[in-house]
């Protein structure tokens, strides 16, 4: 969470929503329908698709692909679903690595940006295994300059609490993020960010990198 997020979210929100009614191509709409739940909304739906592959092979068959997608609350018919299926089984096996499939759906960050993320998960990333805790974001986590910390509404920890809450989702209270749910995650805060330079003074003032 970043100071204004909240506005800034709900803007993005607003203006997924308005884009949707424009859009045709089913992969837009998909990425726009989980950018109007705000940037965790990627994120979310990795999630799902995590859980749902049971033997962690981080395939899913088209039945899953549909299933995650209508547990997710997800309206796109199925013709839509199918040709987005097919875009992503680029070698007709009937399966789609959904790795490769939320990397296709985040909002395009900037080279950039991409860097200030990295820096920041390195940063957090003690043991550089690609996975950190919770512990390690509660001891980098700078909360004192978000707003509702400023104007005495809430204390530090309940602005980590808040902040925590967009990782650990409360079907999978695991304690861990991974990189990619950490770039899912501010790819979607990215979405919401117009200037390079802000996002990473953002990302800088955050994690004090």
């Amino acid at each position: 969470q970043m100071p204004g997020t909240a506005r800034r979210d709900r803007d993005m929100a607003v203006q997924a929503k308005r884009n949707l009614s424009k859009t045709t191509d089913p992969v837009e709409k998909l990425r726009l329908q989980c950018l109007a739940r705000g940037s965790a909304g990627i994120k979310g739906l990795g999630k799902i698709f995590r859980i749902m592959d049971d033997n962690n092979s981080r395939t899913l068959d088209f039945k899953e692909f549909m299933k995650g997608l209508n547990d997710y609350g997800v309206t796109l018919d199925k013709e839509e679903v199918q040709e987005i299926f097919q875009r992503f089984d680029k070698d007709g096996s009937g399966t789609i690595n959904f790795d490769e499939f939320l990397v296709t759906l985040r909002p395009p960050m900037s080279n950039a940006r991409k860097d200030v993320v990295m820096q920041a998960f390195q940063k957090l990333d003690k043991t550089g295994d690609g996975v950190i805790t919770i512990e390690d974001l509660r001891l980098l986590f700078n909360a004192k300059y978000h707003s509702k910390y400023l104007n005495g509404d809430w204390t530090e920890d309940e602005v980590f609490r808040a902040f925590l809450d967009n990782f650990d989702s409360p079907y999978d209270k695991d304690g861990k993020v991974t990189i990619e749910e950490f770039i899912d995650y501010y790819s979607g805060v990215s979405a919401s960010i117009d200037t390079d330079i802000y996002f990473i003074i953002l990302m800088k003032t955050a994690w004090r990198l």
